[in-house]
């Protein structure tokens, strides 16, 4: 494995959060079972924190990679881009915070946080995935 393909990996590694952030959700609102629910985010929380880093590694040895693309796919990609780096950044201290409610046990402030967490995530997850595929595989 070399450093170019960590894109492909990081963009495997948001995929994967994605599933356990929807399944997490699923076992809480649906099923109400919390245990399966604290082990999804605690998946989605490792596999997010994994990209993370491997994000990180990528762009301090590779550089950026700039779009290719041109008309209105180009502006999809940057009104993506321009939505999802500033939300990947914001969300970062609100999922410690809701992780530290959830381990304290203060589930009304843990679910008022994720209330607004959760989608964020989502997205971000769901478009770091798109920002892939238009980068690399269109």
């Amino acid at each position: 494995m070399t450093v170019n393909d960590l894109p492909a990996v990081n963009a495997t590694l948001n995929f994967i959060a994605t599933c356990f952030l929807l399944s997490g959700w699923i076992a809480i609102k649906l099923r109400h079972n919390q245990r399966v629910h604290t082990w999804m985010m605690v998946c989605a929380l490792v596999s997010s924190a994994a990209f993370l880093s491997c994000y990180l590694y990528y762009h301090a040895h590779a550089g950026s990679t700039p779009y290719q693309g041109q008309g209105p796919l180009r502006l999809l990609y940057f009104a993506i881009l321009l939505t999802h780096i500033p939300l990947a950044g914001l969300m970062v201290p609100f999922i410690l915070a809701a992780v530290y409610f959830a381990w304290r046990g203060k589930f009304s402030t843990h679910t008022r946080i994720t209330r607004y967490l959760w989608p964020v995530w989502m997205y971000v997850s769901v478009t770091g995935v798109v920002i892939y595929l238009m980068l690399y595989r269109l």
